[in-house]
């Protein structure tokens, strides 16, 4: 940052005179002179009266020595600032991710991100991994959660990190009305009664669901359709607590991530656990913040969301 002229203008004008200037500023007395005849040539009119005894501002040179100092407090500000960002004293940083990982991934990683760096602060949006996905690339979200694989032209865009392998369990009520939710082995009304599923014990269930088109809800249909399921399916709901909520109360089962659920709790698939990859996403023609950069180094030690 090239403000050493204005530096010296001022410190000229601070001592009323070339010499002392020139020692305070630890340069050469005909340096100094010369600086001041270039930015006197460069706005073309004398900003000092030279005198035996020293210098003195003009009227011209007063009016430009407090913008001068303006402009340097105004900098020097500035780069108090980008420090303070750079060492995370200050900034942002914005967020995006699914049900699972704004519910039950994010929030301990964003805990111990601030416990070091309590000056920054966060903005969380949920959506879907597509939306987001869309959000990071164009700049409205800094990093966020999607399920892999990434679509084509997501790869082009966006730098994946692998973050954790999540398993869907199916969950079913305790009993009729019960408002619980029970392990499949002891549950009184469910159709699985150990700790397993097999996609033909859905046939003709009601299943709560995410909404059509998330990621998740691909994962289950894809299994379903390949066992030769088509799943009855009587609500969708974006909310991990909405759907605990509705298979408590008996409307019918549905499918969680491992991380929503007690030990125990929850069925796996019995002809190949329903599992994804989650990986923390960045776009590929930025450089990322600080403290972005920060929060992926956090987000990736090992055992930060593994139970």
């Amino acid at each position: 940052m090239e403000l050493t002229a204005l530096r010296q203008f001022v410190e000229v004008c601070r001592q009323g005179h070339v010499t002392r200037a020139a020692r305070t500023l630890g340069v050469t007395q005909s340096a100094l002179s010369a600086m001041l005849r270039k930015l006197e040539g460069e706005l073309g009119t004398t900003l000092v009266h030279r005198t035996p005894k020293g210098v003195a501002p003009t009227d011209a040179g007063a009016a430009f020595l407090r913008h001068a100092e303006e402009a340097l407090r105004s900098a020097e500000t500035g780069v108090r600032a980008v420090r303070e960002i750079i060492g995370l004293e200050h900034g942002s940083l914005r967020v995006g991710g699914g049900a699972t990982a704004v519910s039950y991934i994010l929030p301990p990683i964003i805990s111990r991100f601030r416990d070091r760096h309590p000056g920054v602060t966060f903005y969380v949006r949920q959506g879907g991994s597509s939306a987001v996905a869309a959000a990071v690339a164009s700049g409205e979200l800094d990093v966020g959660v999607v399920t892999l694989p990434l679509s084509k032209a997501e790869g082009g865009e966006l730098i994946a990190t692998p973050l954790v392998d999540d398993e869907l369990r199916l969950i079913q009520p305790g009993g009729k009305g019960s408002g619980t939710l029970k392990s499949a082995a002891n549950s009184k009304s469910g159709p699985v009664r150990g700790k397993e599923f097999r996609w033909r014990d859905l046939e003709g269930v009601p299943v709560i669901a995410f909404e059509a088109g998330s990621a998740v809800r691909a994962v289950i249909d894809d299994a379903a359709r390949a066992a030769g399921v088509r799943l009855n399916v009587v609500m969708e709901l974006r909310s991990i607590e909405g759907i605990k909520g509705m298979v408590a109360a008996g409307v019918g089962v549905g499918f969680v991530s491992r991380f929503a659920l007690r030990p125990g709790e929850g069925a796996a698939c019995k002809s190949g656990r329903l599992t994804r990859k989650l990986a923390l996403v960045r776009s590929n023609a930025r450089m990322p913040t600080a403290a972005g950069r920060a929060f992926e180094v956090m987000a990736a030690r090992p055992g930060r969301t593994d139970r």
